[in-house]
């Protein structure tokens, strides 16, 4: 078993290496559905929602994997690699500035008008009630893994390491942005 792990572990590492974005599209894809397969269990679903879990995982793939590549590579060239504590906090600071507000409102945006159907309304006072809780909440949560991922992970794992972490993030997520069913 050790043998299977550490021969699909060298074939992840290749991949990354050879065809980073796609790797990383691919994980955060993966994660998505890992994540919301959790949260429809937790949340009380009775049988797993496949078009659902299609749309999460088409989520991470098409926009968490490649945005956060491309946003790791935009933070080193602006900070020009620099690891020192007061480079990581600005590079912290920078992010829960720009990128959280932005992905916490768009997720919130593609849930309720892709995942769950909703017309624009509903979603727009669905987000103007929750946004400010989620985002707070981000606040608290996010800077901590921002620090350890600038700090301590390799350029080529931060997006890895941010789509784990994104997994629990993301149940959080999804049943703080689900609705219930519109009567029939």
């Amino acid at each position: 078993m050790g043998a299977v792990v550490k021969k699909g572990w060298e074939q992840y590492m290749l991949q990354l290496q050879l065809h980073p974005l796609r790797t990383k599209a691919i994980t955060a894809g993966v994660l998505a559905g890992i994540s919301d397969s959790v949260a429809q269990k937790l949340s009380g679903i009775p049988r797993l929602q496949l078009r659902r879990l299609l749309l999460k995982v088409i989520f991470g793939f098409a926009y968490g994997g490649p945005f956060g590549h491309f946003l790791h590579k935009l933070l080193e060239i602006i900070f020009k690699g620099k690891k020192d504590s007061k480079t990581v906090a600005k590079k912290v600071l920078l992010e829960q500035m720009t990128s959280s507000p932005w992905n916490n409102f768009l997720f919130l945006i593609y849930y309720g008008l892709i995942v769950e159907r909703r017309p624009w309304l509903q979603v727009k006072d669905k987000v103007k009630k929750d946004y400010p809780s989620v985002q707070l909440t981000s606040w608290m949560f996010w800077p901590a893994v921002g620090w350890v991922n600038h700090r301590y992970m390799p350029l080529q794992f931060r997006v890895i390491f941010h789509s784990s972490v994104a997994c629990c993030w993301g149940i959080f997520l999804n049943l703080r942005a689900r609705t219930k069913a519109l009567p029939k």
